[in-house]
């Protein structure tokens, strides 16, 4: 299992992780802008990004690198696939110590 550290540095973006998680409930992205859409519902780390839990023995986790920028659609609870896009960071990918073959991928929105 690969265990990646945080980026540093991450205040130079100034999204609010508050703010997002407030009005946003989930992602979509691509990998490499093909392939299947991934869906995950955005979660709240009261100490840092948000994150989304990811299995560790699925082909998206894998995929995912710590340091990858994507395109991800952010939706909103009563959305009806009208989502925003941003440009997102992916800061880090940590086990999760409560949920076993699971691991956080927290992240950083840096552009819109």
């Amino acid at each position: 299992m690969e265990i990646n550290h945080d980026i540093n540095n991450l205040d130079k973006y100034g999204f609010d992780a508050k703010t997002i998680l407030n009005e946003y409930y989930s992602v979509q992205f691509f990998i490499d802008g093909k392939g299947p859409s991934y869906l995950f519902r955005l979660r709240n780390n009261p100490s840092s990004n948000p994150y989304i839990l990811v299995k560790q023995d699925s082909s998206v986790f894998n995929d995912l690198k710590v340091g990858d920028i994507l395109d991800m659609e952010y939706n909103q609870p009563e959305s009806s696939g009208n989502g925003k896009l941003f440009k997102t960071l992916i800061t880090s990918k940590i086990p999760h110590d409560r949920y076993t073959g699971h691991s956080i991928v927290e992240l950083c929105i840096v552009d819109n």
